[in-house]
């Protein structure tokens, strides 16, 4: 468990009194957007307070996200930011940043030092144990007590829920899905259809091998640096919705034969020379460069990947302006091809982040007033659509989202998420830590035979079992 720091409350008064006095300089650059330019609202935009516990006197609410630099919602986050501090009179302090590894260990350090902010976005899964454990953020079973009718709007049974206590701590906006881009150029170059919703691994191996003998690369990854995709799906092909997301006891338990099967279906796939020559050598860029440069046909990824294939498809990444729809329409994204047990349009996705309250900010009432204002008014039916765009959601009630006003790379994201079957989380999220260097960070031994698939996986989940 972490240790919090016995002149905590010493530096959270420093802090607050550090943020009263920027306050005013805050308030007078909150409404710019990027290089100083004024955000933009449309007609309607409004920040209609999710509960009547507002706060009793303006406050200068500090909040970390990852909607920082070229994220696809950065925008609508500064925008959103604009609205709510306009119609409450509080100001935000914003230390928003792109997420990374160095985000995470921010953002843990901040905590362990007494200096997190009032809310976060952050995480949801192993990354926020920490400062579960230390009972550093507000669950939702306590803020219910105060604020009954806080995230109503929301599905509750869509959150995840901390493995640390089993409670909701984290409010999502969006998420994620995770599935099979194509460039549709090199399927025709080789002869082979566009996959449908049924799509099986069986056509997916002959496609491969029709694709591989027309002098392109089947599958564009990198297995020495980004294995995780097709770690995920592999497994996925040899369970189902309902046990994916469960660890196996041992090896030789059916989950662990399922996980030693999967392996085994990536070995068979690399020597088959389905992956790039050196996918297990090469980095995550350069085999995504592969797809995007019509050496490679398929590639399975994040609903993160949509923004970096359409930017690939501007002629200056940073405007929207400049896209080349001819060349974006070589791209599109389908369904994993599915197996006995798993059906091709059963997904990995669900919420990864969301927003959360930290105790600091809950043990003063004027602060927490403001932080369940902006996060009711962050995660309200008015603000979530514009989030989504192509990715996943836990509005109860979600509006039709207008697609004419997205590319045709989200549209048909959009079209694909609407006909998926069932959204499973990864069960990587899970499977954290050392355990993951045999069965996960190693898959090069593993597809090249210095270890044995069953090996790896008895190793990771026997060192799993010691770290609980």
């Amino acid at each position: 468990m972490m240790q919090v720091p016995l002149c905590r409350e010493k530096m959270r008064n420093m802090k607050r009194k550090l943020v009263a006095l920027i306050s005013a300089v805050v308030f007078v650059i909150a409404g710019c957007g990027k290089n100083g330019e004024t955000v933009t609202m449309k007609e309607g935009d409004t920040a209609t307070q999710a509960t009547d516990k507002s706060a009793a006197k303006p406050v200068a609410l500090e909040v970390v996200t990852t909607f920082a630099g070229n994220d696809g919602n950065s925008e609508n986050y500064r925008k959103f930011c604009h609205v709510w501090q306009n119609e409450t009179g509080n100001t935000i302090i914003d230390r928003s940043s792109l997420t990374d590894e160095t985000f995470k260990t921010r953002v843990v350090n901040d905590f362990a030092t007494g200096s997190e902010p009032d809310v976060l976005f952050f995480f949801i899964g192993a990354d926020a144990n920490s400062f579960i454990e230390a009972d550093m953020v507000v669950s939702l079973d306590e803020i219910w007590e105060v604020y009954p009718d806080f995230a109503s709007n929301l599905d509750v049974e869509r959150i995840p829920t901390s493995m640390v206590d089993g409670k909701i701590y984290a409010i999502p906006v969006n998420g994620y899905w995770e599935a099979m881009f194509v460039n549709t150029t090199v399927l025709e170059a080789a002869g082979v259809e566009m996959p449908d919703d049924d799509y099986r691994w069986e056509q997916f191996l002959a496609d491969c091998e029709q694709i591989k003998n027309a002098g392109y690369i089947p599958i564009a990854a990198a297995l020495g640096n980004i294995p995780h995709y097709w770690w995920e799906y592999a497994i996925f092909n040899h369970t189902t919705p309902e046990t994916h997301g469960t660890i196996p006891g041992s090896v030789e338990d059916q989950i662990g034969q399922s996980w030693v099967a999967a392996m085994e279906d990536i070995k068979f796939l690399y020597e088959a020379g389905y992956f790039p020559y050196n996918t297990d050598t090469a980095t995550d860029d350069e085999t995504f460069s592969m797809f995007l440069n019509g050496e490679a046909a398929f590639l399975i990824d994040g609903s993160w990947r949509v923004g970096s294939i359409v930017q690939n498809c501007q002629t200056d990444p940073l405007n929207p302006a400049t896209l080349d729809e001819e060349q974006l329409n070589q791209f599109s994204v389908t369904y994993v091809p599915g197996t006995d047990t798993r059906k091709a349009t059963d997904m990995i996705g669900g919420m990864s982040m969301g927003y959360y309250i930290t105790r600091s900010a809950w043990e003063d009432p004027d602060t927490r007033a403001a932080a369940i204002s902006f996060v009711s008014y962050m995660t309200s039916d008015d603000v979530v659509p514009s989030f989504v765009q192509h990715t996943t959601h836990a509005l109860k009630n979600m509006t039709a989202i207008e697609t004419e006003n997205y590319n045709s790379l989200q549209v048909t994201a959009i079209d694909m998420l609407s006909r998926c079957t069932s959204l499973t989380g990864a069960v990587q999220d899970i499977f954290q830590g050392e355990c993951r260097e045999s069965a996960f960070d190693d898959m090069p031994k593993i597809v090249t035979g210095r270890i044995s698939a069953e090996d790896a996986v008895r190793e990771g989940l026997e060192r799993y079992q010691a770290e609980q």
